[in-house]
């Protein structure tokens, strides 16, 4: 056992570490514990940025939602405002279309007015040429004269039903 170099070499290690132990166990533990620390600061940062990270992912996740819901809000109003438009349309072209009826059958009874006056004024020139051809053979001067004073008399009630 002494004779092996194994045993001696064990021997000198330990008495190295016993000898120089404290002295090279300072360092190296500060440097253990330094980089320790650097490495617990930077999970530490690790650990920040991750929530950072997760509350951006819920920011950007909520203002999605939103962006969605403004978009189907403003679909939903466009369609009601083309709706809305449509009915007012419709409603426009229905009224424009009883106004053109209207106008029509106020033409129409402006023409058949017309006409009934143009028979009318027809019917009376013709009855004033026949009564200008008939009244001087059938009536004698004093039957005539009557006939006029008669139809002088009727004279305001006649214009009064003609402006009717």
């Amino acid at each position: 056992m002494f004779h092996e170099a194994g045993f001696w070499v064990a021997v000198s290690f330990v008495l190295f570490f016993v000898l120089a132990g404290k002295k090279l166990w300072t360092p190296i533990a500060a440097i253990l514990d330094n980089r320790a620390e650097l490495i617990r600061k930077e999970l530490d940062e690790a650990a920040r940025l991750r929530r950072e990270a997760e509350q951006m992912l819920e920011d950007a996740t909520r203002e999605r939602e939103q962006a969605f819901a403004e978009a189907r809000s403003l679909v939903e109003q466009s369609r009601q405002q083309a709706q809305d438009m449509a009915l007012k349309a419709r409603a426009e072209a229905e009224a424009a279309v009883a106004r053109h009826e209207q106008m029509a059958r106020d033409r129409i009874a402006a023409v058949e007015r017309a006409a009934v006056k143009e028979v009318r004024q027809l019917a009376i020139d013709a009855a004033v040429e026949a009564a200008h051809g008939i009244i001087p053979q059938t009536l004698d001067d004093k039957g005539a004269s009557a006939l006029i004073d008669q139809a002088l008399a009727g004279l305001p009630a006649a214009m009064a039903r003609q402006i009717a």
